[in-house]
Parts: structure tokens; C-alpha cells; sequence
């Protein structure tokens, strides 16, 4: 077996699962989750009926570069949304989502010969720490603290480690936080690779859920700049979030070119190519924007509910993006999690659970992360229960 294995951490659904273990909720009460970020909302229904109507598809290979609609689609909404132009033949590939991606792409731009550092957020998705791990990297967390607006300063990292870093990921907005990161940061980063010479791989999943302005894009960015090479930048997207579709597996990488020829020829042998009836579906997808918009405005009165019900208890506050309440507990974020689900059947994640503890402390600790992926009255439930516990305690 690969000994890297033996570096990888149980995953956070493990955790709360063992922190609930023996715990019996009141049977009165309906159980409400609210710890797993997989949307609830129902997918568009013209999206379903292209994937149905062309399930003969399904008698063809389909290619690793995808079909020449499918990228077409994608270079057209980049240039929508981000007025950023993509060639669609070089500079765009699509992936079975961004978890599948964020985490082959590591294995294939890392150079383990040479002692790499991958950089991540903390707290982050964990599966940048596994990507790393497992492509003979040692992750580096780069703090995002609350007094900082939850995002990093790049400034403050220590020129060593840009030295031995060889890819860094981003989060905009961020899982768990929200925080939305800004031009000048990107911009910043993109002077540090060119400098240090690194690969930014920005994941961007939930770019299409936000609250007031959409957040900037990495590709955006480098089009401001007049880097239509996109030189080391390589941004994620997927259609999980954005559409209600998390089970089509179904996202995009866009950016350099020589990175992605590369990748390319990786994902020639990893073998995780979109079904022809899949990347149809997509193509409707991306090329529809009202779907989004409801989506996004679901999300908005949710959160508007939510804090409404909690704001004079808890500390918590509306987020730039993404569909997560990322609350400050009056106690510890276990505690917290355990006896919620043990007196009110609620399910939330602990933010240490997201986080790795650096210099003796751990950023997530002490928050809770709260995913407003169900109903409208399910979430307004759930979020009188929390304010009944908390009154409580």
C-alpha cells in the first residue's frame, strides 16, 4: 500500500459521527442536518430532460478533452461571468466535479523530488491536505483569521516557504467562512508565482452563490491584467452548487495552457471522463442563467431568516458567498455540536473538524459550520431550535 496513506486524517463526517455516537435525540423532534453541504434544492428540470433524452449516448466512448459543445459552452459563460476569454480547444477542460479535480490535479503538477510545499487555508476543504499528502507534498496552512476578515495575507507568509511551494489553493468564496478574496490579492499571489514560481489553483465552486456584488474570479483577474495566457493560474468550477446538481458530477478546469496539456495527458491514463449524456446536460447548464438566480435568491432569504432568528444570541453574520453560517459558539464547537443534536436533533459540523492546529492553535475552534441547504422551513426550524438551546444553556 502506499505509506502516504497512513497520513491522511479521518474525514469530518467521521468525526461528528464518533462525537455523536451514543447520543439519543428527543423522538419527538424531526431530525434536522444542516452539517453536509450537498444542495436540496430541486435541479432544473430542463437540465434533467436533456440528460434523459440523450441516454443512447451512452452506447460512446466519450473523449478526456470532452465534446467540443461542451467546452464552448464553458469558454461562453467565462466570458459572461468573468469576461475572461478562454480558448475552449487549449485552455478548458471538463471534470467529474471539483473534489475529483482539486484533488488529481496535485498528483499532477506536484514535483515530489524536491521537497514541495502545497499551501492551503485554515480552516479549508480537506481535500487539498489529501492531494498533498498523497502527491509526496507536505501541506503548509495559511491562517485566514476572523480579525482579517476570514481571508489570508500573503504578505505575511515567509519567503522560504513561497520558495518550496509548488502549488497553493484558494477558496473564493470560502468553505467554511464565505469570505470573498479580493483583486488585490489575487493580484498579489499572482506576483509571488510569477516570482517564486507556483501554480494557484483557485477553487471557485461557489461563485455563483453570493449575497451582494459576485466575487471576482482568478481568470478575471489575469484578463484585467492582460495575461490572456493565464500563465500558473488554473480555476475550478462545477455545476454542484450553482445548479442544485451535485449528483452529475459534472465541473470544469480553465486556465494555462501548458498546465492543462499536461493535465490533460494525466487524465488520459486517471480515466475520469463525462459520459456523453452528462456533458449535454452541462451544456444546458451553463448556458442558462435564470435557474442560478432563483437558486441564489433562495439562499438569501434563508440566510436573511436564520440570522433574523439567532443574531441576538449567537455570533454570526451574513457571509459574501457560499451557503454556510460560520457561528462563533459560546461553547467549545464540540460541546456545542453534541448537545444540539442531543436536546434538539439538529445537526451542525464543528469548525475544528475543518481545521489543523498550527503553533498550538486551532482557527476553527470555537466556530460551527451551519450549511442552509434544505427547505426554507426547515432551515427557519432548525434555527429556532438553535436559539433555544443556546437560551438554555
Amino acid at each position: 500500500m502506499n505509506p502516504d496513506l497512513g497520513l491522511l486524517q479521518p474525514y469530518p463526517f467521521e468525526k461528528l459521527a464518533k462525537l455523536k455516537a451514543g447520543v439519543t435525540p428527543p423522538a419527538h423532534l424531526e431530525h434536522i442536518a444542516l452539517s453536509i453541504g450537498e444542495p436540496k434544492h430541486a435541479p432544473p428540470g430542463f437540465v434533467v430532460e436533456e440528460l434523459i433524452h440523450h441516454l443512447h449516448g451512452l452506447a460512446n466512448y466519450p473523449l478526456t478533452r470532452g465534446s467540443d459543445a461542451l467546452r464552448e459552452a464553458v469558454a461562453g459563460w467565462l466570458l459572461r461571468r468573468f469576461k475572461a476569454k478562454v480558448d475552449p480547444a487549449t485552455q478548458i477542460l471538463p471534470v467529474s466535479g471539483t473534489r475529483e479535480a482539486l484533488f488529481s490535479f496535485a498528483q499532477c503538477v506536484v514535483n515530489r523530488a524536491d521537497k514541495p510545499l502545497v499551501l492551503m487555508p485554515n480552516p479549508f476543504y480537506q481535500i487539498y491536505e489529501g492531494a498533498a499528502y498523497l502527491a509526496g507534498a507536505t501541506p503548509w496552512f495559511y491562517p485566514t483569521p476572523a480579525e482579517n476578515g476570514f481571508l489570508p495575507d500573503f504578505d505575511a507568509i515567509p519567503a522560504e516557504v513561497w520558495r518550496r511551494c509548488q502549488l497553493i489553493y484558494v477558496c473564493s468564496p470560502g468553505n467554511p467562512t464565505g469570505a470573498v478574496l479580493p483583486e488585490a490579492a489575487y493580484r498579489r499571489l499572482i506576483e509571488l508565482a510569477d516570482e517564486h514560481d507556483f501554480i494557484i489553483a483557485s477553487d471557485e465552486c461557489y461563485s455563483e452563490l453570493y449575497y451582494d456584488a459576485p466575487p471576482v474570479g482568478l481568470l478575471q483577474v489575469c484578463a484585467n491584467l492582460g495575461r490572456d495566457d493565464f500563465a500558473r493560474c488554473v480555476v475550478f468550477h462545477s455545476l454542484s452548487k450553482r445548479s442544485n446538481l451535485p449528483g452529475l458530477r459534472s465541473g470544469f478546469v480553465a486556465g494555462d495552457a501548458v498546465i492543462l496539456k499536461g493535465y490533460h495527458l494525466y487524465r488520459t491514463y486517471h480515466g475520469c471522463t463525462l459520459p456523453p449524456p452528462t456533458q449535454t446536460a452541462s451544456v444546458a447548464a451553463w448556458r442558462d442563467e435564470a435557474h442560478v438566480e432563483k437558486n441564489r435568491a433562495l439562499y438569501l432569504q434563508k440566510f436573511t431568516k436564520a440570522i433574523e432568528i439567532l443574531g441576538d444570541v449567537l455570533d454570526v453574520s451574513m457571509p459574501e458567498g457560499a451557503f454556510y453560517l460560520w457561528a462563533k459558539t459560546p461553547i467549545s464547537d464540540t460541546e456545542f455540536a453534541r448537545r444540539l443534536f442531543a436536546e434538539q436533533n439538529v445537526t451542525v459540523l464543528p469548525g475544528s473538524y475543518l481545521s489543523r492546529e498550527v503553533d498550538g492553535h486551532n482557527p476553527g475552534a470555537g466556530y460551527v459550520r451551519m450549511a442552509l441547504v434544505a427547505e426554507m422551513d426547515e432551515c427557519a426550524e432548525a434555527a429556532e431550535r438553535i436559539r433555544h438551546f443556546i437560551q438554555t444553556l
